[in-house]
């Protein structure tokens, strides 16, 4: 266990009642007898730093969770209900809750979109997702949007085992699949192909980070839909 590990673990009690706070920062290095610069040096920006180790904890939870499923009998629907799943179970609800307040200020609001769509690539990427052209976007879009709204509906879900959330989280999921029969339907249209060799030739610069680009060494194809 690393020392951010610790100070984390020390601060989650601490931060039920005080919040992703400084004041649960301080509690917690005493409790451990962590000095305030090696805290300090830890988390930098504080409470949003703290937040946000939480939050990765929760995706590396989910990742080793799912590595431990056999997904290959499983829908691919199911596949990511199963993950947006596990992802909430692996976390504190109120501890979930006091981070919702915390991302909603301005001033985190960036971090929290950015740790959204971190959970969302984790997602992809851990049920095998190779796309890397336009795909690579609109999937973590589609399923960033998909994961906030089961989680801000699971902070006020009150059903037996959540049950209500899980079948909101099915609703939603059906609407993207839906979105994607359509896009592909759209794909088989010949004027579809028309745009793609014309104004459609912007998307052909549309690459995953870290992708090269075309003319350099490894460089990708257009990805395709899973």
């Amino acid at each position: 266990m690393t020392a951010k590990d610790e100070l984390l673990d020390a601060a989650l009690n601490h931060a039920l009642f005080d919040g992703w706070s400084a004041a649960a920062i301080e509690a917690a290095r005493a409790d451990i007898g962590m000095g305030a610069e090696e805290a300090q040096a830890l988390l930098p920006r504080g409470a949003v730093d703290l937040a946000l180790a939480y939050h990765r904890r929760g995706d590396a939870q989910m990742i080793e969770a799912l590595a431990n499923q056999d997904l290959s009998t499983m829908r691919f629907r199911d596949r990511i209900a199963l993950a947006v799943r596990i992802r909430l179970e692996v976390v504190d609800k109120e501890l979930v809750r006091r981070g919702f307040s915390l991302f909603a200020l301005p001033q985190h609001a960036g971090d929290g979109s950015r740790a959204l769509w971190e959970t969302a690539d984790h997602i992809w990427t851990a049920l095998g997702d190779t796309s890397r052209d336009i795909n690579w976007y609109t999937k973590r879009a589609s399923l960033s949007a998909v994961y906030s709204a089961t989680a801000l509906y699971w902070l006020g879900d009150e059903s037996p085992g959540n049950a209500e959330t899980w079948a909101f989280l099915d609703r939603r999921i059906e609407n993207v699949m839906q979105f994607e029969k359509v896009k592909a339907q759209v794909k088989k249209n010949p004027l579809f192909e028309t745009f793609m060799k014309g104004p459609g030739r912007v998307f052909d610069h549309v690459r995953a980070p870290g992708t090269p680009r075309e003319g350099y060494p490894g460089h990708w194809k257009t990805g395709t839909d899973e």
